[in-house]
């Protein structure tokens, strides 16, 4: 008797949907009792176990193990399995093979979870993209997946498939079976949005610092990269913490492409089954440039994709390995990256928002005054870590002076985060009525034939710029970032056109008194 069953692998950030096909021959068996079960269909070491989890569990649940040897295949043949998550699919299977299952009822069934060896079920990664490509495929009409792993699952599908949560292997055969009700998990994603956590870190606890305060404003407003510079104690970290909380709520699509990344990972959890708020990502300086970007021999998401619709924030920039750094620069452009391995290419999204910080030199003070004692060329070699490619992928540059005890107690209480997010969102909304149609949400995604549409200077605005390229030696990549920020700028402001303030203001935070191109 053959038994079947529907499962979906997930590759990368993708799931792709799998038949386990289950066959128990009533032969007397003649390999040794260990591989009394052969699991086919490129299945990795994870999936292999299953076969002792699998046959502890059948003994604690109450199930005769099958005698005769047992034949599993994941189908597509050539699709690699990875993970635990076939456990249940493959137990499953093989109970409808034997005859202790019902297989007409197990065939209708879309099935993930892995078995302990007591028979409980555990949570597996990537539900989410998994829960999707089941739904939509349309092979199965329910969805069992473990109780930690519900709401999870039931947000993917929405009202396309059912989602039975279900506790262990003897409740999966029970509920198949319709020996017991199980009532399918209900999960709305606007009111998971709606609960949004609102005690992110406020604006209103940084004193001073107008100028890194206006830049990060802008930075968000039109999603726009910012790097600020300072020594230690000014605050750079603190201001970067706090972005998040400016940044325009997450739309819908937004919230599953970001939380399908999490998921993949498994950084989700049954309390919270999606992501809120935008990420914050902040990885320390040792990170490798797998770390970072993603990578390994099967191919997984790093730091600049868990940041996907966020912020990565870089402290300490140049204690970074310049080869690490350099990595950055296809995703800063495209917002992807794209990883390739002999076993295929893989592309992971990365649309986010950089907020780097360093210090001005080797030991930080960055002046005379403040101690130090470092020498122009020392100076130089250490600013020369970041290259200047990647310089000029940033629009924003902005100092963040030593503030003296008097001048802190002497500034007045910062602006609440939530006035700045008004003025953020209104901006947003500009853009987004400006581009409607166009596939891209803000300013920083402009072609350079919507640069000239939506960013024409007057006589006296070209020749500011021109003379601002010409005293700054930037590059042509520097023009259009300028217009790009410029054109934010008038977007807070409530501009339709780019007035010569705008653009002089944008070409200052081109500048930094530290950071050189």
């Amino acid at each position: 008797m053959l038994g079947k069953v529907y499962s979906a692998a997930v590759i990368g950030i993708d799931a792709f949907p799998v038949e386990i096909e289950a066959n128990v021959s009533q032969r007397a068996a003649t390999p040794p009792a260990a591989s009394l079960m052969s699991i086919v269909g490129l299945p990795d070491a994870a999936v292999k176990e299953s076969r002792d989890r699998i046959h502890s569990a059948f003994i604690a649940s109450g199930f005769l193990p099958p005698r005769g040897f047992c034949v599993v295949n994941l189908a597509p043949a050539g699709l690699r399995k990875e993970g635990a998550a076939f456990d249940l699919g493959i137990a499953l299977g093989i109970l409808a093979a034997t005859g202790a299952l019902d297989g007409d009822r197990l065939r209708r069934c879309a099935v993930l979870g892995e078995l302990a060896l007591d028979g409980s079920l555990r949570p597996v990664k990537g539900v989410l993209p998994a829960a999707d490509v089941l739904a939509s495929s349309g092979t199965a009409s329910m969805l069992l997946v473990p109780s930690a792993n519900a709401v999870e699952a039931a947000l993917a599908a929405g009202e396309r498939m059912p989602v039975l949560p279900v506790d262990s292997l003897k409740d999966a055969v029970e509920v198949i079976s319709g020996a017991k009700q199980v009532a399918p998990c209900r999960a709305s994603l606007a009111e998971h949005q709606a609960n949004a956590a609102g005690d992110l870190p406020d604006f209103a606890d940084v004193k001073g610092q107008v100028l890194a305060r206006r830049a990060l404003e802008i930075a968000a407003a039109g999603g726009l990269n910012a790097i600020m510079v300072g020594p230690p104690g000014t605050g750079k970290s603190m201001l970067a913490m706090r972005l998040p909380g400016i940044l325009p709520p997450m739309t819908a699509a937004e919230t599953l492409e970001t939380s399908r990344i999490h998921s993949v990972l498994g950084l989700l959890s049954s309390g919270e089954p999606i992501l809120n708020t935008r990420p914050f990502r902040a990885p320390h300086h040792t990170i490798s440039d797998a770390g970072l970007i993603g990578g390994g021999h099967d191919p997984r998401p790093g730091e600049i994709s868990l940041a996907h619709n966020g912020v990565l924030f870089l402290d300490e920039l140049p204690e970074f390995k310049r080869s690490v750094l350099e990595v950055l620069r296809q995703p800063l452009e495209n917002g992807e990256i794209t990883i390739a391995r002999a076993a295929g290419s893989f592309r992971f999204p990365a649309r986010f928002i950089l907020i780097a910080a360093m210090n001005p030199c080797p030991c930080g003070r960055g002046d005379v005054e403040l101690g130090c004692r470092c020498s122009p060329m020392e100076k130089r070699r250490y600013q020369r870590k970041i290259s200047g490619p990647l310089l000029d992928r940033i629009d924003l540059r902005v100092d963040v002076p030593q503030l003296s005890r008097a001048e802190l107690l002497a500034a007045p209480d910062g602006e609440p985060s939530a006035a700045i997010r008004a003025r953020v969102i209104a901006a947003r909304e500009r853009q987004q009525a400006r581009f409607a149609g166009s596939g891209i949400f803000c300013n920083r995604q402009m072609s350079p034939r919507q640069l000239r549409a939506f960013c024409a200077l007057d006589p006296r605005g070209e020749a500011l710029l021109r003379s601002a390229i010409d005293r700054f030696k930037l590059s042509p990549r520097a023009y259009d970032r300028i217009l790009k920020v410029a054109r934010t700028i008038a977007d807070l402001a409530g501009s339709e056109a780019i007035a010569e303030e705008h653009l002089f203001e944008a070409v200052t935070y081109r500048r930094s008194e530290f950071v050189a191109d």
